[in-house]
């Protein structure tokens, strides 16, 4: 199982290869990766529709209880057969669509990463391989939809995606972190066997974090600015991303999570609200779009709108509608997509108001766009129909919610079939219109996809016995979280509401594109602010506020950066005791030694003298008596290794720092303002106290001498050494030790670099002292 999602990733590797010495003929070839990976998980239909959710594992990291596991349900089978199906033609066409482009291997490379990236994705079972799969399709689709990376629009689309997306993977992470650690496990199959967590209390965060991931994913407004961008992308790219790869993922997360998080107040409020909003919006930016691309793309985005309502509903009927739709949706948009590509690749351009009479000169692709416009308009016998029928028997009902629900897919859906008209007539009817291209039929690589997927279409709903038992069924009851009795046929049983919902979506769409042309230009008045632009003005301010806060935070000052720091640990000090009420008991001071309060005498008078010293060299000498008066206490406690260590290291600084200073100026240093001094002060107070707090909670604890006996009872028999302290350094922690000689040569090559410093001279004359101090803090 763990070969087939990486499989992909392996062909991605050799297809520049395989292209260098087929050209675009390598399309055919490395097609037979998803097409043998097709034929793999089809293999599987018959054990995941007889029998309960397999699960392949492969222990990860068993420190944490995390497995590399991949889990095969009706839900991940269905995705994977998807993906890998009409991943099948996407490649064929990407052969057709950029023959003799230079870059055409990177492409086939990129497209590969990016399919194993989803496959993986839809079969992980653990959640933590879920994220990196999930973060993988963002990267992967940045790539391909910036494939183009000399126009800025690229650039810009595929910015705005990895942004949103990467956004909502860092809340899919923080969401998958509390599942984790509500349930305790990483296992997909254990959480859904937990079944719905609605009374829990941890249970309205993690729905929130959960849709904040998919939404961003599925393009839910707000977030869904970045999936019509993306048609800067190649139109193979656009095709496979819509049909059946990263615009799902997100109603992927959303349908896996239903048994666990649906039917609850919260659930059936947010998702039909945001899917309701994302239907209507998605249809009317549609019809403000004269390019074919971007007209699918938005209806893509209505499409996802309407999955994530009927989800949301939580009711049997309607999530089944939602399945067929997905799956009808699959077919029908790949198809329309790769049809929009040959349109534009053979016309010159996908602007339907400039492209007339295609259909004597390109037969097939208009018998292609036909099909399946036919099945995105739910007309019977189509699949397309199968699902707008059951979607109505879902959502139809008396109580205000259904009736919005229901006007809102009857308007969504009708608009959705008056866009899929115009895509499938105005460019192919009419008389004929000089392209900008002597127009004419493309090669197989170009028709052959859309009019397999088209063809489809009416073949998955002429077969919908087997379709249903053999592939959606399991899919459903995966959804549903339960196996329950399905009773889906092609053609209605009774003339009912669902019947008269879908006449007049029909009606509607049919006078919607009569009226096509008024409403594409009624829709061009309503223009204005939107979150496209308001990403753009929500980058300029970030970027704005980075450039403030570097103003404010680096402005060249050390003593600025020092106060900076100390600030910080002053906070991460306090904070934790103060809010977690931690802060220690100050109980009664130890009786000391006559020679022990000698050291503290000594440590009190190197800070006097720190305090009044008049210059640099005299403060530094000053502050080494601290160090040397630590190395007197780990010499009291018995530790002469560590006050050797600290006295060394005390040593070095002092004179490191002082030939630093032969550097800069050793006048009085005495410059700063009272309330300077004061805020100096202060501040070393505040910190000093915070490590006395700390120290002093943490002694006041009981101590877990697990780790010291660990290492007084293997440092001999393992390590062969009796110094305890040295084994440690050298062998328990090696790295840790090499990593602390790194910073110390990084530290004692800047020292150097600062000693070997050659001052500028200006207008002849040598750089004053207070210049140079200024320079230097």
């Amino acid at each position: 199982m763990a070969f087939s999602v990486v499989a992909p990733f392996f062909a991605a590797l050799f297809a520049p290869f395989v292209t260098q010495g087929l050209g675009y003929r390598a399309g055919w070839v490395l097609a037979l990766v998803p097409a043998l990976l097709f034929a793999f998980f089809a293999s599987m239909i018959p054990e995941v529709r007889d029998g309960a959710p397999l699960v392949f594992s492969h222990v990860w990291v068993p420190a944490y209880n995390v497995t590399f596991s991949f889990l095969m349900d009706g839900l991940s089978l269905t995705f994977a057969l998807l993906i890998t199906g009409i991943g099948t033609f996407i490649l064929i066409y990407a052969g057709g669509y950029l023959k003799g482009h230079e870059h055409h291997g990177r492409f086939f490379a990129f497209l590969l990463l990016f399919m194993g990236s989803m496959l993986g994705l839809v079969t992980a079972n653990n959640l933590i391989t879920l994220f990196i799969f999930w973060e993988l399709t963002s990267i992967t689709s940045f790539l391909l939809i910036g494939f183009d990376h000399k126009r800025e629009a690229s650039r810009r689309a595929a910015l705005q995606a990895l942004i949103i997306t990467g956004g909502g993977g860092l809340s899919l992470l923080a969401g998958i972190v509390l599942i984790g650690t509500t349930f305790n496990t990483w296992e997909m199959h254990e959480v859904l066997a937990a079944g719905n967590i609605g009374d829990h209390p941890m249970y309205l965060p993690i729905l929130l974090l959960l849709l904040g991931g998919a939404f961003s994913k599925s393009a839910q407004v707000p977030l869904h600015s970045w999936l019509p961008n993306a048609m800067e992308a190649p139109t193979p790219v656009s095709a496979f991303l819509h049909s059946a790869t990263m615009v799902k993922a997100g109603v992927y997360l959303v349908m896996r999570m239903q048994p666990v998080l649906g039917d609850t107040i919260a659930w059936t409020t947010i998702l039909p609200i945001f899917g309701g909003v994302t239907l209507l919006t998605g249809v009317f930016l549609g019809l403000r779009q004269t390019d074919l691309k971007l007209m699918l793309a938005y209806t893509t985005v209505a499409s996802l709108g309407l999955l994530v309502m009927l989800t949301g509903t939580s009711h049997p009927v309607a999530i089944q509608g939602a399945v067929l739709y997905l799956f009808a949706h699959s077919l029908f948009k790949g198809a329309l997509f790769m049809v929009a590509g040959t349109i534009d690749h053979e016309a010159g351009t996908r602007d339907w108001t400039r492209l007339r009479g295609l259909r004597r000169v390109m037969p097939i692709t208009f018998v292609a766009a036909g099909l399946a416009a036919l099945s995105m308009s739910g007309i019977p016998p189509f699949i397309g129909f199968v699902a707008k029928e059951y979607i109505y028997k879902g959502v139809a009902g008396t109580s205000p919610q259904h009736i919005a629900v229901v006007a809102t897919a009857v308007l969504g859906n009708a608009m959705m079939m008056a866009i899929a008209l115009a895509v499938a007539i105005k460019p192919f009817l009419g008389p004929k219109v000089e392209a900008p291209k002597p127009a004419h039929e493309g090669p197989s690589m170009l028709w052959l996809g859309p009019v397999s997927l088209a063809a489809l279409g009416i073949a998955s709903a002429l077969l919908l016995s087997p379709t249903v038992n053999n592939l959606l069924g399991p899919m459903i009851h995966a959804v549903e979280g339960e196996r329950t009795v399905l009773d889906i046929h092609l053609i209605p049983s009774k003339f009912d509401a669902a019947v008269m919902l879908s006449i007049a979506t029909i009606l509607l769409g049919l006078i919607s594109f009569r009226y096509y042309d008024s409403l594409h230009r009624a829709t061009l008045r309503w223009t204005g602010w939107g979150p496209d632009k308001g990403f753009d003005q929500i980058i300029r301010g970030l970027i704005g506020f980075s450039e403030v806060t570097t103003a404010v935070t680096q402005p060249g000052r050390l003593r600025t950066y020092v106060t900076i720091v100390f600030v910080a640990v002053a906070i991460c000090l306090w904070l934790p005791l103060i809010t977690l009420d931690g802060l220690p008991s100050v109980g009664e001071l130890p009786p000391l030694n006559p020679y022990e309060w000698g050291i503290f005498a000594l440590a009190i008078v190197g800070l006097f003298a720190i305090i009044v010293a008049k210059n640099r060299l005299t403060a530094v000498i000053s502050l080494g008596i601290q160090g040397f008066a630590v190395a007197l206490i780990f010499l009291n406690f018995g530790a002469p290794d560590l006050a050797f260590t600290q006295l060394m290291v005390e040593t070095l600084s002092v004179v490191i720092l002082a030939l630093v200073l032969t550097r800069l100026s050793l006048e009085e240093t005495d410059r700063r303002s009272p309330s300077r001094s004061l805020l100096d002060g202060g501040l070393a107070v505040i910190v000093g106290a915070g490590f006395s707090a700390v120290l002093i909670a943490v002694v006041q604890n009981p101590i877990d001498l697990r780790l010291s006996e660990f290492f007084t009872t293997y440092s001999q028999p393992v390590a062969h050494g009796r110094n305890i302290v040295n084994v440690i350094l050298v062998d328990y922690r090696a790295l840790d030790t090499l990593g602390e000689i790194g910073v110390v040569l990084v530290a004692g090559l800047a020292c150097l670099a600062l000693i070997r410093i050659r001052v500028r001279k200006t207008s002849g004359d040598p750089v004053a002292p207070e210049a140079r101090l200024e320079a230097a803090e």
